[in-house]
C-alpha cells in the first residue's frame, strides 16, 4: 500500500530542523557557559584571598610576639580585602597560628552570596568557603 501524498511530504520537510536542534543544544550550552563563569569567578576569588593570606603574612614579620603579630596579620587583611573589588570585607576571617619558628596565617572567605555562587543549582560549584594559608619563617635563617 502507498503511503498519503501530505505523508510523504511531512517526512521530507525540513523546515524547522534548525529550531528543534537548537532547543536541544541550548540547555547544555547555557550550562556551559554558566559554569565557566562560576568556576572563572571562583578562582579569581580564591586568588584574591591567597594574596590577601600571603600580604597579611608579610605585615606579620614585623611583630615581636603572637599577640602583635596576630593584630598585624588581621589588620592588614581587613584592609588588604579592599583592593579587591567584589570582595566583601565582612566575610573574612583571619587566623594566626604560631609554631614556634614560623607564624601560619589562615584567611577564609564566605562566597555563598557572590555572583559565582548565584547559579550554583545550574552548574556544579566547589564549596563557597575558600580558605587560603601562608606561612612566614620567624627569627634569624
Amino acid at each position: 500500500m502507498r503511503k498519503p501524498r501530505s505523508i510523504r511530504k511531512f517526512g521530507a520537510d525540513q523546515q524547522g530542523t534548525a529550531l528543534v536542534e537548537f532547543a536541544l543544544v541550548c540547555p547544555v550550552l547555557i550550562a556551559m557557559v554558566i559554569g565557566m563563569v562560576g568556576w572563572g569567578s571562583y578562582f579569581w576569588m580564591a586568588h584574591s584571598v591567597q594574596q590577601v593570606a600571603n600580604d597579611a603574612a608579610r605585615a606579620a614579620v614585623a611583630g615581636l610576639n603572637a599577640t602583635e603579630r596576630s593584630q598585624l596579620a588581621k589588620a592588614s587583611a581587613a584592609e588588604g580585602v579592599t583592593d579587591y573589588a567584589g570582595l566583601d570585607a565582612t566575610r573574612l576571617t583571619t587566623k594566626v597560628t604560631d609554631r614556634g619558628d614560623r607564624a601560619v596565617i589562615s584567611v577564609s572567605y564566605d562566597a555563598s552570596n557572590s555572583v559565582a555562587f548565584a547559579f550554583a543549582k545550574i552548574a556544579p560549584m566547589p564549596s563557597s568557603l575558600i580558605t587560603r594559608q601562608a606561612v612566614v619563617r620567624l627569627g634569624g635563617y
